[in-house]
């Protein structure tokens, strides 16, 4: 496993690499250490995890999240690429080149909009449709798992926290030498 990029030993507890900094480097803050460390190392293992589990589903992470929003806008399933290029965070070419690939599949088909001349809706089909259930199905169903050892007053603390921090760090992120 890579590790945080200033700790090249996966199994030293977080406290022992603060420790260890304190003593090579006094005076430098060491108390994040405590927090992105562990988050680090749970964030790479959900990763890894969440490929193995969609490569058993038999869906890429590119895909599901093409069908996820289009599943999630409801009826009749459809949106614009200007859209889901809003939604899912990445370019219109990476759309473009999603929707291709689900298109080829069978997953999605496209149409002109009515949202403009040059807008195209893309609609789930049934296929897109029932492989998106399925896979969000065993997805969360997994994940659900992997927290079951949270109670929901956990879970709802962490929720908190972690919305706190990505909120925090969304804004600093440009600043990080």
């Amino acid at each position: 496993m890579t590790e945080y990029p200033f700790d090249s030993t996966a199994a030293m507890p977080p406290e022992a690499i603060a420790a260890a900094w304190e003593r090579e480097l006094p005076g430098v803050p060491v108390s994040s250490i405590g927090v992105i460390t562990p988050l680090w190392r749970v964030a790479k293992t959900l990763a890894d995890d969440r490929r193995r589990t969609l490569h058993r589903i038999g869906i890429d992470p590119a895909t599901l999240d093409l069908l996820s929003t289009l599943r999630r806008a409801g009826e009749p399933w459809a949106l614009t690429t200007r859209e889901l290029a809003a939604q899912t965070l990445v370019t219109a070419g990476a759309i473009s080149q999603r929707v291709a690939r689900a298109e080829r599949e069978g997953l999605v088909t496209r149409s002109p909009s009515d949202a403009g001349r040059r807008a195209v809706a893309v609609t789930l089909t049934a296929a897109g449709h029932e492989l998106v259930e399925r896979a969000v199905r065993d997805l969360l169903t997994h994940e659900e798992e992997l927290v079951g050892g949270l109670t929901a007053e956990d879970r709802q603390t962490l929720a908190g926290l972690l919305a706190r921090l990505d909120q925090g760090t969304g804004r600093q992120a440009g600043s990080v030498v």
